[in-house]
């Protein structure tokens, strides 16, 4: 690269003045093969630093409009609904109670004094309140004693004052909120401190724990259901669990995996932590699988560590993830790019055009091969 930069001006003179010699050819072309490798190496770092971007703050947008700098499209009228945007009365499936009425059935209405009155509709007024999501109550046991042999009688507690100190639901609760809602402990144990009922972290964690003892015949169980489903969803993201940092023997990355288990319209989600990836966690779990049910529909990335390989299972790639690919590189190859993602679009459109129909799956594949597969077809063939 140094003598050719030393060679430049010369070159520069030659070809002002039309006297090129042979060798200078070669030298030229080394300059342009240069400057092609140059250029596709810039592409690719800027692609490679705006996924990074993406991935730190997050893609506004995947729209082919935003991405493509497309025209937007008219988006259709619609007529907007009365109340819409507000939750009527029977979105609340909480506390209810009963008002009655000082009249009654049957009695003469006291507007017009010639009528009887009937039962109508209730009418509702909803009033909401805030208080703590851990609450408690204190029972105050009255005690009398004795004045000559000093034994003493303790006023016995009602059923719903329970036998444990905390109730199931206490520990539903800070389950959903911890694992659930993602409130840590210690944000809890603030809110629950401020408002009147102490809940330290380290007594959450106990709660939990026991709690999960409980039910976890539950989770072997959805893991049982969950392999005998018909579609299998499955992804993996990093987790650091502190006991396995300093680890020094095995693999030293931790993942969790998440599963997803879809037969007809039920859906499982499981999530398991630890040192095995996606692959090896779908491993275990088709163990469960019946022998006599065929393998089912595996969709994922095209990672290879997100596959089974002791289970048969028909792969099917994420189209989401290969279509982000196009995306975090279209303004570098916008013509390439915007080839592939109209191409999509069409099969997204069918989709929903399928889904809309309410089809069957055996439908919507025969739909998408007649009406999907030809543009790829048409594409390919120029």
């Amino acid at each position: 690269m140094t003598e050719i930069t030393r060679l430049i001006p010369v070159l520069r003179e030659r070809l002002i003045s039309n006297k090129l010699r042979e060798e200078d050819c070669i030298v030229l072309v080394a300059m342009m093969d240069n400057y092609v490798v140059l250029d596709r190496a810039v592409k690719e770092k800027s692609g490679k630093i705006q996924k990074l971007l993406k991935m730190i703050f997050g893609a506004t947008t995947e729209r082919a409009e935003t991405v493509l700098n497309l025209p937007p499209k008219p988006k259709d009228k619609k007529r907007k609904q009365k109340g819409h945007g507000r939750n009527g009365a029977c979105a609340y499936t909480g506390k209810k109670v009963a008002v009655s009425h000082t009249l009654h059935s049957g009695d003469a209405c006291p507007g017009c004094e010639k009528g009887k009155l009937y039962t109508a509709p209730p009418g509702v007024t909803v009033r909401i309140t805030g208080n703590a999501p851990l609450d408690a109550c204190v029972w105050e046991q009255e005690k009398l004693r004795c004045n000559l042999c000093g034994e003493l009688f303790t006023a016995t507690l009602p059923d719903e004052a329970g036998d444990t100190k905390y109730d199931e639901t206490a520990g539903a609760m800070i389950a959903l909120l911890k694992y659930g809602s993602g409130l840590p402990f210690n944000r809890l144990e603030g809110l629950q401190d401020s408002l009147g009922v102490p809940m330290p972290a380290s007594t959450q964690w106990d709660i939990v724990e026991k709690n999960a003892d409980k039910i976890h015949p539950v989770y072997q169980e959805l893991i049982r259901q969950a392999a005998q489903g018909e579609i299998i969803h499955n992804d993996d993201t990093t987790m650091k669990i502190l006991s396995s940092v300093n680890e020094k023997e095995g693999r030293s990355g931790t993942f969790t995996t998440g599963i997803l288990s879809v037969t007809d319209q039920r859906k499982i989600a499981l999530f398991f932590t630890g040192h095995k990836h996606a692959g090896e966690n779908l491993t275990d779990l088709l163990k469960e699988r019946h022998p006599d049910r065929g393998p089912p529909i595996q969709m994922c990335d095209a990672l290879s560590r997100n596959t089974s390989k002791d289970f048969a299972a028909i792969l099917a790639n994420c189209l989401a993830h290969a279509r982000r690919n196009f995306v975090d590189v279209a303004e570098n190859f916008p013509d390439e790019c915007r080839h592939v993602i109209t191409l999509l679009g069409e099969v997204y459109k069918n989709d929903a055009a399928a889904k809309e129909g309410k089809m069957t799956p055996r439908e919507r594949l025969a739909y998408h091969r007649s009406e999907s597969g030809p543009s790829w077809i048409r594409s390919v063939n120029g």
